[in-house]
Formats: structure tokens, sequence, C-alpha cells
């Protein structure tokens, strides 16, 4: 299995982690390939997620292009996050691992592991950090119904980051018996891959229906980027058609393919935000999932080759995104999809495809107080 993308990727760990990355390589190697292991997922993701997710025309929200949505908000849970949270609790399970960690900003990947905890029976402990648990208090909520244990991180800037920082130490700690159910394409190899494959579900169904609804491929494919869990999956079928553009969409806060430079964060050599002294630097966004300093070291090759540009989106282009949607189409988008909204309203194309990677429920809180 690749371990890099060009001059990312790679495992920056502490070598007691090393044998746990080498049984988690050679069991998702041996799971993809198994017959049995890709029909509980289809299953899973047929029965218990709601996939195929549809495709919707956006036509009052753009009447001068042709928009269409890819309904992640519409999959069980509310976001993408269950794409990938099914995989690897069926591929912890194949480990023979009980106890389950995971860090959340937004919350959805926290509300994903701790659904998929639920379905399977596994112990489930989510790392979040305060200040995000503040703006998202309805997700928090939700993953202590759902019968997970939420740990409060207070130091740093109580969000991401941080949180992620400690479900690694609880990893590290508990290695033998507990399975890391990262939540984005970022971490040591394997983790960008499988989170990649685990994901390209959207993009693999995107296309085959916008070929079905227009008879041909998007001329861009536009989706938000904090660590990149929905924009790699919905870029993954495009990559090797030229003619369709991939625009992914960071906060302008938290722009680290924008502006970061080559750093290793949380496992991996990425393109990173970072300091004069080459500390990593704090990242800010209204949206607590693109609240992130780092980035999927995938994205930053795809960046350096040109195959993939990425844009920055401020909060207020956010929020009046969000707001035009709801408005002209009833539909209320998550933050951080509000990011790529923004920018497929601006974009020189006619026929574009965008990830709507979650519903706007957990942000209702934050967007009223933004009024």
């Amino acid at each position: 299995m690749t371990t890099t993308f060009g001059a990312y990727g790679g495992r920056y760990v502490p070598e007691t982690l090393i044998p746990a990355l080498d049984e988690l390589t050679a069991g998702w190697l041996a799971a993809r390939e198994d017959e049995s292991f890709r029909r509980e997922l289809r299953e899973l993701l047929t029965n218990y997620a709601g996939r195929p997710t549809p495709l919707t025309r956006a036509e009052r929200f753009a009447p001068d292009k042709r928009i269409y949505l890819k309904r992640e908000d519409l999959l069980h849970t509310g976001a993408h996050k269950l794409n990938n949270a099914l995989g690897q609790a069926v591929l912890a399970r194949r480990l023979g691992k009980h106890r389950i960690v995971a860090e959340t900003g937004a919350g959805q990947h926290g509300v994903a592991t701790a659904t998929v905890c639920a379905r399977f029976g596994l112990e489930c402990v989510v790392y979040m950090g305060s200040e995000d648990m503040r703006r998202q208090k309805p997700n928090v909520e939700r993953m202590h119904l759902l019968g997970a244990e939420v740990r409060p991180v207070e130091f740093g800037t109580k969000t991401l980051k941080e949180a992620t920082s400690e479900a690694i130490r609880d990893w590290i700690t508990n290695v033998e018996t507990t399975h890391y159910l990262i939540g984005s394409c970022v971490g040591p190899a394997p983790y960008p891959e499988i989170v990649r494959d685990l994901q390209r579900v959207i993009g693999d169904e995107a296309r085959e229906q916008i070929l079905a609804r227009e008879g041909r491929l998007p001329e861009a494919v536009v989706a938000c980027v904090g660590g990149g869990s929905n924009a790699i999956g919905a870029f993954y079928a495009f990559i090797d058609d030229p003619d369709v553009r991939l625009i992914g969409v960071e906060a302008a806060g938290a722009a680290s393919l924008g502006s970061g430079r080559p750093a290793v964060l949380h496992g991996a050599r990425s393109s990173v935000l970072v300091d004069d002294d080459g500390q990593i630097a704090d990242a800010h966004s209204i949206s607590a999932g693109l609240d992130y300093p780092g980035v999927g070291p995938e994205h930053a090759a795809l960046r350096d080759s040109g195959r993939a540009v990425y844009l920055p989106c401020t909060d207020e282009e956010a929020l009046d995104a969000l707001h035009r949607l709801t408005e002209t189409e009833g539909i209320i988008p998550a933050l951080e999809s509000s990011h790529a909204l923004a920018r497929a309203l601006d974009l020189d194309a006619d026929l574009i495809v965008v990830c709507l990677s979650g519903r706007g429920d957990k942000d209702l809180a934050e967007v009223l107080a933004h009024q």
C-alpha cells in the first residue's frame, strides 16, 4: 500500500505505533479484497446508512447555472462521515478491537462513530475541544444519547487540532485493545488511503448520476476542505478526467493549502499552517469542521500537481451562501458545506457538482448568533 503522495504522507509516529499501523495496513489490504467484507459494507451503506444519496439540482439557488448538490446531508446521522465510520468499524471488528477512540470538531464524525459503536456494541470514547463542544452542543448531546463518552479537551485552542492530539495519546496508551477511528484523510499511513477509499462512494455515485441526468461530466466538482475527506471522496472518481476541474474550498482563516508550508502534523507530512518559528499555528473558522491547521496529504499532492485548485472562503461568504440555499431551496446546509456553495456561485462554469457534505442543524446556534 502506498505510504506517500509525492512529497507528502508517510508515518511520523512513536515506534510503539508502528506494529499497530502494520496490522491495520495488512487488515485493510485483506478486507478490501474480501468479498464478504465488501458485501457487508454494501449492505450497511444501503440498508442502514441510506445510500445512494440523491443528486439535487439547485435551480433557484443558482438560476444562471446548473448546480447539482450531492446530498450527503441526507445520509443517516446527517453527513458523509458515516461512510468512513461504518467501514472502519467493520474493519476494527475483523482486527479484534472492541474499543474505539475518535476525534471530532464539528461533532459529525463523533456522532457517526458513536452511531456505529452503538450498532456493533463497541466501547466508544470521543475527544472534542471544549470550544467545539460549546459551538456544537446538539451533536454532543447526540453522542451522549448514543452511549459514547465525550472527553473535553481544555488546552490550546480547544478545537480539532487538540482533540486529535488527545485521541492519538489515548491510542498509544491502549493500542492492544483500541482502534483509532480517524475521521478525515489525515494521519499516518494507511489512514489517508483507507478514508479516501471509504469516502470515494460519494464521487462514484455522483459521476454516474450526473451522466444519467445531463449526459456528460460536470465542468467542475466543488467541495469544502478541512481535513479533506468529503473532498477527496468527491474528487477521486474524476481525477482521471482532465476536463473536470476539481475545486477545494478552505476557510480563509484555516487555509493550510493556500498559505501553509510542508510540515509534520498528527503523524504525516502535509501542507500545514505554521508560524515564523515553525510551530503549528492556530486556525480559525466559524465552522468547527474546518478549524484545522493541516490537511490530508493527498490534497497537498493534488495542489502541487495542479490537478486540483484550492480557494479560500470567509465566514461572511459562507453565512451568505447558507442563508441563500436555505431561502431558495428549503435545504439548510452545514457551515462547512456552505463554503463550497459560496465558491460555486462565482465559479466560471455552467455545470457544477457541489458536495453538500452535511446538514446545518448542528450550526443553528452559531448561525443565529451572527444574524
